[in-house]
């Protein structure tokens, strides 16, 4: 009887976690309906109503210019064509960048760079959700090798004023997808900085030359491992190359760069 006993009572705990199981999945459908009533989903970019949250239209989607190959291994720009093998486009073999590779989401413009510009000015951050996909997707060669995320710094001014830092941001939510390592704090930006718009690539070398350093304990986090370097927006690269200089001179194996998006057109990438 005792063994019977056992026997209806192993039976009957599945049979209690499958309905509290079944009440759980209820419960968060119903608050998901309710939330969706009290906030509808809606596009990300334009507010027309959307079936889902963190999303865009078919209409803004369509304005968005994805990066796909065939591309240049190096600066991460589009090409025209594909050899089949691997890529150096004219801008990368004019100026080889310190960092190995770099890649970008989508070209800074139109519907992207107003994206980046709500999530950077106007605290937007539920495009975090949408953002961090995107950058799985163009990462994920570079993702396959990294040993740890290191987003691009602000000094502490900027700050304070903006009360975050949108690249760590970016680098928490694909550290969360990936499972790659994310350290927000092993680059310190120690010189603010003039803004960068409308300075030219010598220009803005000059600008960030001697801006960011090592942090105490980066050394040792950085010291023979790949690192991903995420930023938001890459121009003509010099700020990802001043923060590159500084993680190889730390000891870094490889820098490669992930941003949000890269401007594409070649003579600002090189002037």
């Amino acid at each position: 009887m005792v063994v019977s006993g056992k026997g209806e009572g192993n039976g009957a705990e599945p049979q209690t976690r499958s309905a509290f199981s079944a009440f759980f999945v209820n419960a968060r459908a119903l608050a998901g309906r309710l939330a969706d009533t009290i906030v509808p989903p809606v596009c990300l970019a334009c507010q027309a109503p959307l079936s889902v949250h963190h999303a865009l239209c078919p209409e803004c989607w369509c304005q968005i210019d994805f990066i796909r190959a065939p591309l240049c291994d190096r600066l991460g720009l589009p090409l025209p064509f594909d050899t089949g093998g691997v890529m150096i486009s004219a801008a990368a073999a004019v100026r080889v960048p310190l960092y190995h590779r770099a890649r970008a989401v989508a070209s800074y413009d139109g519907v992207m760079r107003q994206l980046i510009h709500r999530f950077k000015y106007h605290d937007r951050h539920d495009i975090r959700r949408l953002f961090g996909g995107w950058l799985l997707q163009a990462g994920h060669e570079l993702l396959d090798t990294a040993d740890v995320i290191v987003p691009v710094p602000l000094n502490r001014l900027r700050l304070l004023k903006r009360r975050f830092n949108q690249a760590a941001i970016l680098g928490g939510e694909l550290s969360r997808r990936s499972g790659v390592k994310h350290s927000p704090m092993v680059l310190h930006r120690v010189r603010a900085t003039r803004s960068q718009v409308g300075l030219t690539h010598a220009q803005r070398r000059q600008n960030v030359r001697g801006a960011f350093v090592i942090a105490p304990m980066g050394r040792s986090i950085v010291q023979g491992r790949r690192v991903l370097l995420v930023d938001d927006v890459v121009t003509t690269g010099a700020t990802v190359e001043a923060c590159a200089k500084v993680l190889l001179d730390a000891g870094a194996v490889a820098v490669d760069v992930l941003a949000l998006a890269l401007v594409t057109e070649p003579e600002r990438m090189t002037t």
